[in-house]
């Protein structure tokens, strides 16, 4: 069919300069005239596309009332049809509508007060019109029909990517669908985005393309606006906020449908991706696909940055509405002291009341979106959206013990023993790392027939009285109990300020201490144990050669080597999934937990079948929720992230690049002595001009970072280590993020 031809029998148009333009659902030409420019667009010849472009149709009759502003016009042919039907295909004509593209203007706050007008000036009139063949319409760029764009999600190519898109569409599920059914409804545009939006002096002066048109969520409008032009802002709420108040002004907006405005702007950013990724399989190269693909990662990224009930109250404050009122600290605190403990400790000298996470996030009822660079607990992020869901599914089936055969147990025993070296082939599985290393030092003296145990100076092995019993951090506190008989300390092979180098020779200085303690109990040591990296010790990595010489005579009087692999196991160190694996040894038990299920209560010991059989021979060991269907459904998806998404390799990467900021800082304030670890897993002990430990200076910088928004933690035996270990998804812009902040709070402290 030749367009030329088609204009001259149906429209009378001849001599037009016809040029071609991209669509979605239609193929469209541009024709240009002496008397005027129009769009002819072509679409697939249904029943179902009839019925929406007449309702099209009407729907531009009735917008064509509202006074001051274009809109398209369609124009009937020779015989009064503005349908036409020619060679198997439906064209309609419409005026071209003149004007500069929102994408294409500068977004001044007068311009984006008019946007807002414009769009509630049209949502009063759709608000009034009403058409069956747009309300039976369902389309996936409706956000009413949100998860229809869940199938796409698997084109996304990066893993991390697509776990940031998964993750709105469970907080979709979460904050939306609850409440869908108080939302008011309407007919709407549905696809004010900077494209479709016209602008003259300054100012909104039309939209086109009504193909999205949807009867949803009357908020749908201003989401589906918002998110574009909210895209390339340094401060994209502040954006949304100037458009919401004067949308408010013409149309009033309720306390509700603002609550969910930050989710709904994400939820259009999902669908955009997740189409993007779909269609660019279909049509690699075209750029109108994909043209808003970066900025809305970019702008979905932003949104992670941005505390929920911030972006909520600040919308309800352009519109001049309350926000519900916050919680305040003292009355909370007040209530900790009624109902807990003070044995329980809070962190930061002004404690900080969560509300949310995300990822690398946590949001505070402050309103505030804080960095988290030390709950290493949450290893593929926080509320990970494949880690929730296992967990969903798995509450949602059965939930048992270990006393019935069941898959789940099977299928993550096998995945978690996968990972070891094949001689730790049986895990027995219980509630925490306590429990593990309470249940390790147990099988050790089972197997053995030996009771003492020997540990680091200033090493932590759990809460249980047998963990805390060869905890030197616990038991040598000035609140300690003291060292129970039956425990031995050895001290912790630490390389800074040692005299020695890490070249070996620190290591068989250390070991040579070890070993001589094994020799004044030789034959009574039932275990050694040990963390690779001592966390409470202040992140302190074990001397280069250490275990090499300590295993083997640990083993030689009848012992077995015990590694607690609780905070740095998997692949959090970057180049090795478990911390033995960078001392070249293999232990006889290993203890899992806190990184485990990614907060959900889980741990495990992993030992030998000789270890495991000895222990057969006593009382049956059962744990009450140890094992169940529901913890390992989550401890295997924590493992399918940490693969699918490269977690240890992307520790590595930013681990050595924040090492290498935090090398650069302390060529410039030596109060930084040490910086070590590996990973994500780092320590940096301060030092004073005397070369004495400066906890006032390492209490200072974590609670600056504090106020800051950054989360850090202070240990040590002088609490003068600042320990870093944040959730796997923390990026190489965080790091640099939380070197700055560090770099800004010595900068204020002097040399």
């Amino acid at each position: 069919m030749i367009i030329a031809d088609l204009l001259q029998k149906q429209f009378a148009i001849t001599g037009a300069e016809i040029s071609s333009l991209e669509g979605y659902d239609s193929v469209n030409f541009k024709i240009k005239t002496a008397k005027g420019s129009f769009v002819l667009k072509q679409y697939v010849n249904d029943q179902a596309n009839k019925e929406l472009l007449q309702a099209e149709n009407e729907t531009l009759n009735a917008l064509a009332l509202i006074k001051g502003y274009d809109f398209p016009e369609a124009f009937a042919n020779k015989d009064g049809r503005k349908l036409v039907e020619q060679d198997d295909a439906l064209f309609r004509l419409l005026s071209f509508v003149e004007g500069e593209f929102l994408a294409d203007v500068a977004h001044t706050p007068a311009l984006l007060n008019s946007f807002g007008r414009f769009l509630a000036e049209m949502d009063s009139v759709l608000m009034k019109f009403h058409n069956s063949a747009i309300s039976a319409k369902k389309i996936p760029w409706d956000l009413n029909h949100f998860n229809q764009s869940y199938k796409y999600l698997e084109y996304i190519g990066d893993p991390r990517d697509r776990s940031l898109v998964d993750y709105f569409f469970l907080q979709y599920e979460e904050q939306i669908r609850p409440i869908q059914h108080k939302l008011r409804t309407s007919i709407i545009h549905n696809d004010a985005n900077d494209w479709n939006v016209l602008t003259k002096s300054g100012k909104v002066s039309g939209i086109i393309d009504l193909g999205d048109m949807a009867d949803t969520w009357l908020i749908n409008e201003l989401a589906v606006a918002l998110t574009y032009v909210m895209m390339n802002k340094e401060d994209p709420i502040q954006v949304g906020k100037e458009v919401v108040a004067a949308y408010h002004e013409i149309l009033p907006l309720k306390n509700q449908e603002l609550d969910i405005l930050y989710y709904l702007i994400a939820a259009r950013l999902c669908t955009s991706v997740c189409n993007s990724a779909y269609t660019k399989t279909l049509k690699p190269d075209s750029e109108y696909i994909t043209i808003s693909e970066q900025p809305a990662w970019k702008l979905l990224r932003q949104l992670l940055a941005i505390n929920p009930l911030s972006a909520s109250a600040q919308f309800k404050s352009a519109a001049k509405l309350k926000s519900a009122k916050r919680s305040q600290p003292e009355v909370q605190l007040k209530r900790r002291d009624t109902f807990l403990s003070k044995a329980l400790s809070l962190s930061y000298e002004r404690p900080i009341e969560m509300h949310r996470s995300a990822f690398q996030y946590m949001y505070d009822t402050e309103h505030n979106a804080i960095l988290d660079a030390y709950n290493n607990i949450m290893i593929t992020g926080h509320c990970h959206p494949t880690v929730v869901r296992a967990g969903q599914r798995a509450m949602a089936k059965l939930n048992t013990n270990t006393r019935y055969i069941y898959e789940e147990i099977l299928s993550y025993s096998e995945k978690l023993l996968g990972k070891f070296p094949s001689k730790l082939n049986k895990v027995f599985f219980v509630n925490s790392g306590s429990a593990a290393s309470d249940l390790a030092l147990r099988l050790a003296q089972a197997y053995t027939g030996k009771t003492k145990i020997m540990s680091l100076e200033h090493g932590y092995h759990g809460n249980t009285r047998m963990g805390i019993g060869v905890s030197h951090y616990k038991y040598s506190h000035k609140k300690g109990v003291g060292q129970p008989s039956g425990t031995i300390a050895t001290p912790l092979p630490k390389v800074f300020g040692s005299g020695y180098e890490n070249d070996g020779s620190a290591g068989e200085h250390f070991a040579a201490a070890a070993l001589s303690t094994i020799e004044a109990n030789k034959n009574e040591i039932a275990a050694f144990i040990a963390e690779p990296i001592v966390g409470c010790g202040g992140q302190v990595p074990l001397a280069k050669g250490y275990l090499n010489s300590v295993y083997p005579a640990i083993r030689s009087q009848g012992g077995v080597c015990i590694s607690d692999e609780v905070q740095v196991g998997f692949g959090r160190l970057g180049d090795y999934f478990w911390g033995f694996e960078m001392y070249h040894v293999v232990p006889d038990i290993v203890v899992l937990g806190k990184p485990m299920g990614n907060g959900h209560p889980i741990g495990a010991v992993v030992t030998t079948s000789d270890i495991a059989a000895a222990f057969e021979s006593g009382p049956e060991f059962f744990s009450s929720f140890g094992g169940n269907p529901v913890s390992c459904a989550i401890g295997e998806a924590v493992l399918k992230v940490i693969e699918d998404e490269h977690l240890q390799e992307h520790a590595l990467l930013v681990g050595n690049y924040l090492k290498k900021l935090l090398e650069n800082l302390q060529a410039e304030y030596p109060q930084l002595a040490d910086i070590r670890g590996s990973g994500l897993f780092l320590g940096v002990e301060l030092l004073d001009n005397s070369g004495s430990p400066n906890t006032a200076l390492a209490a200072h910088i974590k609670n600056s970072l504090r106020e800051q928004n950054i989360l850090v933690s202070t240990d040590g035996p002088f609490d003068s280590v600042i320990k870093i270990k944040p959730p796997l998804a923390f990026r190489m812009d965080d790091a640099a993020t939380l070197v700055n902040a560090i770099a800004k709070i010595l900068k204020g402290v002097g040399k």
